[in-house]
């Protein structure tokens, strides 16, 4: 059985780790705030200080939940997880619009549709 000291050192020592957080201001001026890798794990605040250290507190609970449940943690995500390229399948006629308007912009296929990903990610 974990002794209280010993699971509060587990979960300083999971989140020391460097999770994905995630703040986004709301229409009506407060925040949103969550990490990506705890399924759940999010809050809000009147300020964007007040949501992140509500958040904190919201990961040391999550945390403790899991461990106690005996529920795995996952890792924390890192950009070596991905290598940068994926393949998408399209319509033909999308990837004929594409490579039509890459040509008028006098750029590749891949520029055309990094910079419309990009573009697209930015505005959600």
């Amino acid at each position: 059985m974990t002794t209280a000291l010993a699971m509060k050192e587990e979960v300083k020592a999971i989140l020391a780790r460097p999770y994905t957080r995630e703040l986004i201001k709301n229409e009506d001026g407060t925040w949103f705030a969550r990490v990506v890798e705890f399924a759940g794990c999010m809050t809000e605040g009147n300020t964007s200080e007040e949501a992140i250290e509500s958040l904190d507190d919201a990961m040391v609970a999550w945390v403790e939940v899991h461990l106690e449940d005996g529920d795995p943690i996952p890792p924390p995500l890192t950009s070596d997880q991905y290598s940068g390229k994926f393949l998408m399948r399209v319509p033909k006629t999308l990837h004929r619009e594409l490579a039509r308007r890459a040509d008028l912009e006098g750029v590749s296929l891949n520029q055309y549709a990094l910079v419309a990903l990009s573009r697209c990610v930015g505005a959600c």
